[in-house]
């Protein structure tokens, strides 16, 4: 391999890395910010509808659907330009969503229906509804596409529905509260983030069924202020991520020892958690100090925190 070659791949990846942008969703400013991961500031914002919250790209990789829950609306944002290209209507306070595999219908948690709505995305012509527990939270789409998973918070459930059939075939006890979802790369296990209980549900997707519970604790907390919600993992499968809630950290989890090994400070209420393409660095959303924390994953530190508006949700971190 010649030296000009090496000089140009590392170029590259410099560049890549450069490019690397947290898209952050404000609850209470209608808005998206922009964080850039290199220089770590803000590097714009983008009006959307209202109360914009959850937000995914679509199996296209081109555009960014944000759902807004006092719009009932996706904002669908094309991801080169940073523009609205539409809207599509997801019904009355939508939670979350995920696509089906194709990224034809989306599938909402709709929160005062109690359901598991599915959605046109072209359109927004609601297609079906399927009636789960009550309040409605967390919706992640199996990796074959054959089953939709969706939590209760009320009910203490993960509900799985059949996406041929569009039935319900399982209900599965989590702990008090389940919030949000990851699977495994290979797909064989779903983890689910507790709030109330401290711990995230480790489900067994062949068998339906919870195979481990992984408690959290940390030094100087009590068990109460340990409030999980969001959850990532690397591609590789080796190192889960775990927002903490109340006790403002973030929980790096050992997926195969399923231990948790190592903690770190962040804003307050840690909310959700984002990991950059590259896999360098964590962007963590806390909601009561208005601002994301920037964590350097091989060091397991945080590098700065940024203010993005008020009450920011969650982040999704693009190239």
């Amino acid at each position: 391999m010649s030296k000009q070659f090496m000089v140009a791949v590392l170029a590259m990846a410099a560049t890549a890395a450069a490019a690397q942008t947290a898209w952050v969703s404000s609850e209470k400013d209608h808005a998206l910010t922009l964080v850039d991961l290199k220089t770590q500031a803000v590097a714009g914002v983008i009006n959307t509808c209202k109360r914009p919250r959850h937000m995914q790209v679509a199996p296209d990789g081109k555009r960014l659907f944000v759902a807004c829950t006092e719009s009932g609306q996706a904002d669908v944002i094309d991801i080169a330009s940073r523009k609205s290209v539409g809207r599509v209507a997801l019904g009355d306070d939508p939670e979350a969503f995920d696509f089906s595999r194709d990224g034809k219908t989306l599938f909402v948690s709709a929160e005062d229906e109690g359901a598991l709505v599915t959605i046109d995305a072209a359109s927004g012509k609601t297609l079906a509804s399927v009636p789960v527990g009550k309040e409605p939270e967390g919706v992640k789409t199996s990796p074959d596409g054959k089953l939709v998973f969706v939590t209760s918070e009320v009910a203490n459930m993960v509900h799985v529905v059949d996406t041929a059939s569009g039935k319900l075939v399982k209900n599965i006890p989590a702990g008090k509260r389940p919030r949000r979802m990851v699977f495994t790369p290979d797909g064989a296990q779903l983890w689910v983030s507790n709030e109330l209980d401290a711990s995230v549900s480790v489900i067994s997707v062949k068998d339906l069924a919870v195979a481990h519970t992984i408690k959290l604790a940390l030094k100087g907390a009590r068990a109460e202020d340990i409030t999980p919600v969001g959850l990532t993992m690397t591609r590789g499968g080796k190192t889960a991520f775990v927002s903490m809630g109340r006790a403002n950290h973030v929980g790096f989890i050992d997926v195969a020892s399923r231990q948790l090994t190592k903690t770190v400070l962040v804003g307050k209420r840690a909310w959700h958690v984002a990991l950059s393409p590259d896999e360098s660095r964590l962007v963590v959303s806390n909601g009561l100090s208005d601002d994301v924390t920037l964590v350097d994953v091989a060091a397991g530190k945080a590098l700065k925190s940024v203010p993005v508006g008020r009450v920011p949700y969650m982040a999704v971190v693009l190239p």
